[in-house]
This record gives C-alpha cells, sequence and structure tokens, in this order.
C-alpha cells in the first residue's frame, strides 16, 4: 500500500492594492523625478512669465468669445472698414493672447492649485509635498549638490512655521498677492529662492526649508492629521527582520522607524516596503486625532490664530462692510484734523498695492487698516476658540492643545472655502451659472462643524476624568464652533 504524502505550499501575503502603490512609488522614483520637474517648469511659467506681462485690461475674460464683432482693433470692436461700432452694437471685449495668459496663470494658480492642494493633504497626506511640490524639489536638488552644513539651533526653532504663516498671509494681503502676477512672483519666488538658498547651505540632500521654513508647512503637517491615507509602520516586524539594513532616505528628515504621525511624512513613497515593515494603508480619517500626544504650543497656536484667526481675517477684510466702514471714518477723521500723509499713494509696489493703470491703489491708510483689521479678526476669533478650549480643558482636565486638535476639519475646510473664494470670482466673471454655491458652502460648513464637533465630544468623553466632567465640558466646545461658524456665515450670506 502507498502512501500519498500531501506538501503544503505556503504563498507569501498579497499586498493590499494602497501597498502595492506604495512600493510602486518606491520602484519608480526616477518617474517621481521626472513629473517633480515638469511640475517646477510649469511652475515658472505660471509665476514668472505673467508678471512680465501688461495686466489684462478690466473688461478681459479668459473664456468669453469674440462675439459679433467684424473685426477688432486695440481690443475694441469694429466695422469691417475700422469704424468703431456704436455701444448698443459692440461685441464683449477681445482679449490680447497675453491678457488670456495672465487670466489664465491666475485662475489656474489661484482658482485651481492651491484650494485643491488643502483638499489633498486632507484626504491623501502630504503626496503634494513629497511628490509634486516645485519648491521642495528645488530645495532637495540645492540641498544635494550644496554646502551640507550642519543645521543650525535657530533653524530648527519650533515656532517658525507659525511665524512664517501669519507673517505671509499679512504681506500678501498688502500687496494684493492673489490680483496681480508681480505680487506672486514676488511673495512666492522669493520663497523658491529662499528655499534653494538654504538647501545650499544646510543638510546633505535633505528638505531642510520644507521640515522647518516653509510658510505652509505647518499647515499642511496639521492637516494630514486627519488624512485616511498614511504610511504605516509596523514596529514588530520592523525588529524581527535580522542585521542592519540602509538607512531610508527621508528628506524631511524623519525617524521612519519611530514615526506615529502623517504630520511631518511627505508620502514620497521612498520608504515603502523597507524592512517589510512600512506601507501605505488605509485609517480612519479621525484615529490620529483620538490617539495623538499633546502637540507643542506652537502647532496648537498656529492652528487656533493662524488658520482660525489671520486666515479667516484675510479672507473676510475685502468683503466685510465694517472695514469699508472703518476706512471712511477713519479718512474722514484725517481730513477734517489735515492729516494728509496717511492717505497719500506713494507707497511702492511691493510694499503696498500700487497699480493706477488698474485703478487699485492702497494708501498708507489702507495698508494699517487692512493689519489692524486681520489682526483684530485674529484677536477676537482666535481668543474665543482658545477661551472656549480652555473652559472644556479646566472641567474635563484634559490639555487643552490636545483639544485643539478637534478642530482641525473645520479649519481645513475653512481654507478650502476662503481659497475657493478666487475660483468662484473667476468663474463669475466668465458667467458660469453657480446658483448651486451658497448651498455647496453651506453643507461644506456643516461638515466642518460636525466634524469638529464630532471628534472634541470623542476626545472629551475618551480622556476626560469621568463622564460627568465631559459633558459639563462640552459648552466649552461648542464656543470654537460657533465663533468660526458665525465667521463664515457672515462671508457667505450676510454681507
Amino acid at each position: 500500500m502507498s502512501v500519498q504524502t500531501a506538501t503544503l505550499v505556503f504563498h507569501p501575503r498579497r499586498k493590499p492594492r494602497l501597498a502595492r502603490l506604495g512600493d510602486w512609488m518606491a520602484e519608480h522614483r526616477r518617474l517621481i523625478l521626472g513629473v517633480q520637474w515638469a511640475i517646477v517648469a510649469f511652475y515658472a511659467v505660471l509665476v514668472v512669465l505673467p508678471a512680465f506681462l501688461p495686466h489684462p485690461h478690466p473688461e478681459a475674460r479668459l473664456f468669453s468669445g469674440d462675439f459679433g464683432a467684424s473685426s477688432f482693433v486695440d481690443g475694441e470692436a469694429c466695422a469691417p472698414d475700422g469704424t468703431p461700432l456704436p455701444p448698443q452694437e459692440k461685441a464683449p471685449y477681445a482679449p490680447q493672447w497675453h491678457e488670456r495668459l495672465v487670466l489664465l496663470a491666475q485662475y489656474l494658480f489661484w482658482g485651481v492649485w492651491w484650494p485643491f492642494v488643502i483638499l489633498s493633504i486632507m484626504f491623501m497626506g502630504r503626496v503634494w509635498c513629497g511628490v509634486l511640490c516645485p519648491e521642495g524639489a528645488l530645495a532637495e536638488f540645492a540641498s544635494r549638490h550644496g554646502k551640507g552644513y550642519a543645521i543650525p539651533k535657530w533653524l530648527r526653532w519650533g515656532g517658525w512655521p507659525f511665524a512664517a504663516f501669519v507673517l505671509t498671509t499679512l504681506y500678501g494681503q498688502l500687496v494684493s498677492v492673489y490680483e496681480y502676477p508681480q505680487a506672486a512672483l514676488l511673495i512666492l519666488g522669493g520663497s523658491t529662492v529662499a528655499a534653494v538658498a538654504v538647501g545650499w547651505l544646510f543638510g546633505r540632500g535633505k528638505r531642510v526649508w520644507c521640515r522647518y521654513l516653509c510658510p505652509v508647512s505647518g499647515v499642511f503637517a496639521l492637516l494630514a492629521r486627519i488624512s485616511p491615507i498614511h504610511f504605516r509602520i509596523d514596529r514588530a516586524a520592523w525588529d524581527s527582520q535580522p542585521g542592519r539594513s540602509a538607512a531610508v532616505d527621508c528628506a524631511p528628515l524623519l525617524d521612519v522607524k519611530h514615526m506615529t504621525s502623517a504630520a511631518q511624512c511627505h508620502a514620497c513613497g521612498r520608504c515603502s516596503g523597507h524592512r517589510d515593515a512600512v506601507e501605505l494603508a488605509a485609517r480612519s480619517p479621525n484615529a490620529e486625532i483620538l490617539a495623538a500626544k499633546t502637540p507643542r504650543t506652537a502647532e496648537a497656536a498656529l492652528l487656533v490664530f493662524g488658520m482660525l484667526g489671520v486666515a479667516i481675517g484675510a479672507f473676510q477684510w475685502t468683503v466685510s462692510p465694517w472695514f469699508v466702514a472703518l476706512r471712511q471714518k477713519a479718512a474722514e477723521w484725517l481730513v477734517e484734523h489735515e492729516l494728509f500723509g496717511p492717505l497719500e499713494t506713494d507707497a511702492p509696489w511691493w510694499l503696498l498695492t500700487h497699480y493706477p493703470e488698474a485703478n487699485d491703489v492702497f494708501t498708507w491708510l489702507d495698508g494699517a487698516l487692512i493689519l489692524a483689521y486681520i489682526g483684530a479678526v485674529a484677536a477676537v476669533l482666535g481668543g474665543a476658540v482658545l477661551l472656549g478650549l480652555t473652559f472644556a480643558a479646566r472641567i474635563s482636565r484634559i490639555d487643552w492643545r490636545a483639544l485643539s486638535l478637534s478642530l482641525i476639519p473645520l479649519a481645513g475646510i475653512g481654507l478650502f472655502l476662503g481659497l475657493s473664494m478666487m475660483t468662484a470670482t473667476h468663474l463669475r466673471a466668465e458667467g458660469a451659472p453657480l446658483g448651486w454655491l451658497p448651498i455647496a458652502r453651506g453643507a461644506l460648513l456643516a461638515l466642518g462643524i460636525a466634524w469638529s464637533g464630532w471628534l472634541g465630544a470623542r476626545l472629551l468623553f475618551g480622556r476626560a476624568a469621568n463622564p460627568r466632567r465631559a459633558v459639563l465640558a462640552l459648552p466649552g466646545l461648542a464656543v470654537p464652533l460657533a465663533a468660526v461658524g458665525t465667521a463664515w456665515t457672515l462671508v457667505f450670506y450676510v454681507w
């Protein structure tokens, strides 16, 4: 009698689709570098070229056609013989090619690029930073071919992301960065030059600028905490691998083995599959907030006074009747007292908006009031948020900084809503139907408030000393939600 012996064959576990995508990123690093350099070229055209072209005519539109005119002379509709048509027979203004280019660059950059960068961080982590950001690519390239000096202690100061975000936002409002290519080149081009300079001096192939000094790095670090996609580290699998292995080439200088947060991870994919312990994976978007350690004070301050204060003030002042009334009263007072210096319009364009050809010139009074208004909004809104968080923290005996993380969804959605105001402005100028916009804005705002409120409640009931304290602390969390919700309601539905 023969006995047949069955042989069991064990096949390696097939990785999930996301994990295979992460491995693909690691294996196709050259392709990603090619994409980065293509974006660098596109970014350069988008930011540099329009700054050296004439400002578009006020009636110029990107998509409006040359309807109803036989010919155009200097952009004006004319009959075939060159005679200007009567006003009632004139067609829409026909933009020149350079005007269309400037409008296209403005629309793509502020109407599409930045709003959806914010969304991409919230949905996919900092893939923008690691795969697409032109500034990061240039900084890393400069660092690989630069001096390689040690990173000085002053550069590692944790308050730089907050300071850089606030200063850049304020300066951008003074020079009207959303409206004029010269201002965009000054701020964005200046930031890129600084990134390259820092990369050339410090680090050896690392993104020192991105980690410590980038004006939006702190914002992205906060938003990435709610991303449902991240690179997961399996510490047990890491430690189970025998022997030593080459260190991960982590551009933002992370200790990959001990990484527990998506905040600083650039999601570039270089570490995927390392020691069979790193893989791209899905998670609950709430997981990191509910399990996170208490953030640093600078991070919490950026969220409370930066994203929920300065940013809202910057989006708000241009549509605020309070700002108009304040400006009118201040101007009248200055005239009555014969103080005409603040009403002068002699400031250079790189300090205050100065474009006479577009009938857009800021006085020194305008500059001072813009700073005062944004500062006041930041103080009032940020103060209300901090007051509510402090109240809830004292009752629940939870650190207010930990509670502040629950407001990240509302802050992120607020940034998207504010930046998409530029999108709506461009679409409205082109005649696009926007009847759906108020409903969409209201739905997104409600989502942000509900999401942050739910996260805050989960933190209270999960960490408070007892359920009674958690219940008593709930009104404190309601204050930030009400304050921020009211601020956006004024912008979209009252003013």
